[in-house]
């Protein structure tokens, strides 16, 4: 009798799952994603605001001059109508201004100094409203009362004037003595000073509301201490609500810079923002130099309006009253 082979069992193996594919995957089937494919007028304000920072990020790639480099301007190329008139010289596409500045390397230079402005006060003014209102919303009592007297205080006041009154007194103390970086940093401190009581009110309330739930009860339970139960199991459940504030308040950032140097209390003329090129170029408008302010403006609107419709899109899509 013969012995009866048995078949060894075929060995299937699976494949693994690449490394960043899960999350990639979540993202891509999730409901904001469908809904950010679903509004082409959304794609198109992500693809404008994404050309900016690409443009700025890359302007002394795409720049033909630094205009921030005295030594690379010539005052006989000054006031240059754009390269399809008939005046237009190569290689200046849309002209230059009194100085000499190439518009267009001075929209991509004047693009980073407004995008680094906003973008750091938004996050200086995001992380003292978080910190502010994770406190009074969780300790309550007499803090609470405190920083909520504050935010309405500061609720009275304008936001450009209230970044106004905080340039205007660190100028007057340091003088003449601030270069153009440490104007920059004038310029985030006081546009962070004037938009964190949002944050701080939307952090506060979410807190309230988490605090009494038995998650947070648990975390007592076990000894995590309250910085812990605030930064890790509470502050996650607010954090749609803070997109959303920090979205649009960025193009807050941006306006608020570009009106401070408009005003002359920005960036000087040596590195100009965008809102330090519309008021160089206003005082030439009326002498029929039109691009020298036009551009300009309308980079500036163009980035604002972008950015207000990615904002308004992201308050839709984390609303979960809208799904």
């Amino acid at each position: 009798m013969s012995d009866a082979v048995v078949p060894h069992p075929v060995e299937t193996s699976t494949p693994r799952p690449q490394a960043g594919s899960g999350w990639l995957k979540r993202a891509l089937d999730s409901d904001v994603f469908y809904s950010f494919r679903r509004s082409r007028m959304t794609m198109v304000a992500g693809a404008v605001t994404l050309l900016f920072f690409l443009l700025a990020l890359l302007a002394p790639l795409l720049a033909v001059q630094n205009p921030f480099d005295p030594a690379q301007l010539q005052l006989m190329n000054s006031r240059i109508s754009p390269l399809w008139t008939a005046d237009g010289q190569s290689p200046f596409l849309l002209g230059t201004d009194e100085q000499g500045r190439d518009v267009f390397s001075a929209i991509l230079y004047g693009l980073r100094i407004s995008l680094t402005v906003g973008f750091l006060g938004v996050l200086f003014s995001g992380t003292l409203g978080i910190i502010l209102g994770l406190i009074a919303g969780y300790v309550g009592g007499a803090v609470d009362g405190l920083i909520m007297r504050i935010a309405d205080v500061q609720l009275t006041f304008p936001a450009i004037l209230i970044a106004l009154l905080i340039n205007g007194v660190v100028k007057s103390v340091f003088g003449n003595s601030l270069d153009a970086t440490s104007t920059l940093g004038v310029l985030v401190f006081a546009i962070g000073l004037s938009f964190w009581v949002q944050y701080a009110r939307t952090v506060r309330g979410s807190v309230m509301v988490e605090k009494n739930k038995d998650y947070v009860a648990a975390a007592q339970l076990i000894g995590l201490p309250a910085p812990v139960i605030m930064l890790r199991h509470v502050l996650p459940n607010a954090m749609g609500p803070i997109l959303v504030i920090a979205t649009i308040n960025l193009a807050l950032a941006v306006i608020t810079e570009a009106t401070l140097s408009f005003l002359g209390a920005g960036m000087p003329d040596t590195m100009p923002s965008l809102g330090t090129l519309i008021r160089i170029g206003n005082n030439y408008l009326f002498a029929g130099e039109w691009w020298i302010v036009a551009f300009p403006g309308l980079a500036l609107a163009s980035l604002i309006l972008a950015i207000n419709l990615l904002g308004d899109w992201l308050r839709d899509a984390l609303n979960p009253k809208l799904r």
